[in-house]
């Protein structure tokens, strides 16, 4: 089976992601347009926790496409304030973006989300490994 070029070119840009948020993120500070998240490994199921404030829940996009979690967030704000003579139009766009390789297969129909305070909960329960293996006597 042939593997994607575009799949080795999204794994390698998610390594130097990691590297560079390793070391930036040590100083206390983030990499512009990724999101932190904490991966916690509870036997059966992965939770995926990223702070997310100031946006709503319709801003949030997650999608699990071949083992890889993509979390992605946009808002856009736009805001007029008059006063006297003077007028004054503010626009913004704020967007985040995080994809997460997860090392085992999750069971797709059982995931679950949760967005609450500005805090996204992700939880991603493990496929039941079945152990189809068989003990073969030797003789």
């Amino acid at each position: 089976m042939r593997r994607n070029p575009f799949d080795d070119l999204e794994e390698m840009l998610d390594r130097v992601s990691k590297q560079f948020e390793t070391g930036v993120g040590g100083n206390g500070l983030s990499f512009p347009g990724s999101v932190a998240v904490d991966v916690a490994d509870h036997r059966d199921e992965y939770v995926v926790t990223a702070d997310l404030p100031g946006f709503e829940t319709e801003d949030i996009e997650l999608t699990l496409v071949e083992g890889t979690l993509r979390l992605e967030a946009e808002q856009e704000t736009d805001r007029t304030d008059e006063h006297d003579r003077y007028l004054r139009r503010e626009r913004s766009r704020q967007s985040v973006s995080r994809r997460l390789h997860l090392p085992e297969p999750v069971d797709e129909e059982s995931i679950t989300a949760n967005y609450n305070n500005g805090v996204l909960t992700v939880t991603l329960p493990k496929l039941e490994q079945s152990d189809d293996s068989k003990r073969i006597d030797i003789d």
